[in-house]
């Protein structure tokens, strides 16, 4: 079934409008009919199109003036594409059209398979124009040297690193804490690859249990398990010739290790409940806020895998160690959150910076984004002043007394006075205290129902 499409058609003969409107409405097709060149004008001022089909001799116009001010009144990407129909075709006018931006040029009397054919080739070329400038759009927005901020020697170290690895297709295991940008630096390394125009497929391993992570990852066939009822490919295969980002690889159990592990090594898989192994062409970059080595040590996490993940090591410091980037991250952060709510900063005021430079930022770049996109929402007279980052507690030194000497009463304050910290620092916002603390919404969730925290 071709891809659907909003289609403006312009014909001033009364059955061939008709009987072309009802073929293209039998294919799925949205279609606005236009008798003449001023009611197509009036449709294309009121409404969007995917496509325009229109004849060259119109009563008040001809074809090629039309395609002419539609050519003059937007960019090239903002605008339909465009099919030309005539009766009296000429090479000249066929290169005219074609000149002006028309996709193609039909010769009546066409049959309407063809027409049916020429629309669904320019509403999908439309649909991919469209992704593409969505993709470009999101790359301009989210970043800035791939979203990397920061002059720091330490930041500059993982710039430099992760241009040397984007050159390879080695495997990348990507460290760092809770919202130090591990996702940024897996793109910078998928964007400046020779693989960069294939897709770069993420995986949260966090966010999806175990029952259901290897169907995600390795695909199913059809009759697998209760519920499949056709074949699906999994996140490798859709990633083949391109890059896979491993969010939270420290979460994956045992039985999926060993099949990353295979996948690693032999660049093949097994799709579940198949007896077929596929190959798979495919950079493997992988993150984690957790310790591998000692979860190796613990025996919660494969030796073989980690060494195999673990060909090109990526340290990401925490933004405590790197305060002389804060300044420069807050720069950042206001002018991203000031374009996106339409509102003017023009001034830091005196105490803001200091104040931001000596918090802990448990949360990281994360955090910090979070607390500089409020204050520029709270801000008035164009400048950020110290009131407006007031959710951020001073940094305090840390109790020294124990409540007990029980271990376990000591191990539950210590996760109730954990909780309450993040929530005050998250301003009562859970998502954000999870993220502070390096720990699922889920998790918190069930901290707070344990200790009966509102």
């Amino acid at each position: 079934m071709p891809t659907p499409g909003a289609i403006l058609l312009v014909d001033d003969e009364e059955k061939i409008l008709k009987a072309l409107a009802r073929a293209l409405r039998g294919e799925g097709h949205r279609v606005v009919e236009a008798a003449t060149g001023q009611a197509a004008r009036q449709q294309l001022a009121t409404q969007d199109f995917d496509l325009i089909i229109v004849d060259n001799l119109l009563p008040d116009v001809s074809g090629l003036e039309l395609i002419r001010e539609i050519a003059l009144s937007a960019p090239e990407s903002e605008r339909p594409q465009i099919v030309m129909m005539t009766a009296h075709a000429t090479i000249e006018n066929a290169i005219e059209a074609m000149k002006l931006g028309a996709l193609d040029f039909l010769q009546k009397p066409f049959e309407i398979d063809e027409l049916l054919v020429v629309a669904s080739r320019a509403i999908e070329h439309q649909r991919l124009r469209g992704q593409h400038r969505y993709l470009i759009s999101q790359l301009d927005e989210s970043f800035d040297h791939y979203g990397i901020v920061g002059r720091s020697r330490a930041m500059q170290a993982v710039i430099d690193r992760a241009e040397l690895v984007a050159e390879t297709k080695s495997t990348v295991l990507i460290t760092g804490e809770t919202g130090t940008g591990k996702e940024l630096v897996a793109r910078a390394i998928h964007d400046r690859s020779a693989q960069r125009t294939m897709p770069l497929i993420k995986v949260n391993c966090a966010a999806i249990p175990d029952a259901l992570l290897e169907s995600e990852l390795f695909g199913h066939v059809r009759g697998a398990f209760t519920g499949a009822v056709s074949n699906k490919k999994g996140k490798f295969a859709l990633a083949h010739g391109g890059t896979i980002f491993l969010d939270e690889i420290a979460t994956l159990g045992a039985p999926l290790q060993g099949k990353l592990l295979r996948v690693l090594q032999e660049r093949e898989f097994e799709p579940l409940g198949s007896e077929r192994s596929e190959r798979v062409d495919v950079r493997v970059i992988a993150a984690t806020n957790r310790e591998l080595r000692q979860l190796v040590a613990d025996g919660r996490f494969q030796e073989d895998l980690f060494y195999r993940l673990n060909v090109i090591p990526i340290a990401i410091p925490p933004l405590r160690e790197r305060r002389e980037d804060i300044p420069v991250l807050v720069e950042h952060f206001i002018r991203k959150h000031a374009q996106r709510t339409g509102k003017r900063i023009e001034r830091i005021e005196d105490g803001v910076l200091p104040a931001v430079q000596q918090y802990e930022w448990p949360g990281n770049v994360r955090e910090l984004e979070n607390t500089i996109e409020r204050a520029v929402v709270l801000s008035r007279d164009g400048a950020i002043a110290l009131r407006n980052i007031a959710m951020i507690s001073p940094p305090t030194a840390q109790t020294a007394a124990l409540p007990s000497l029980r271990l376990r009463q000591n191990l539950e304050w210590a996760e109730r006075e954990t909780i309450r910290r993040a929530l005050d620092q998250a301003g009562g916002v859970k998502k954000d205290a999870a993220e502070i603390m390096g720990i699922s919404q889920r998790a918190l969730s069930y901290y707070l129902g344990k200790y009966r925290i509102e």
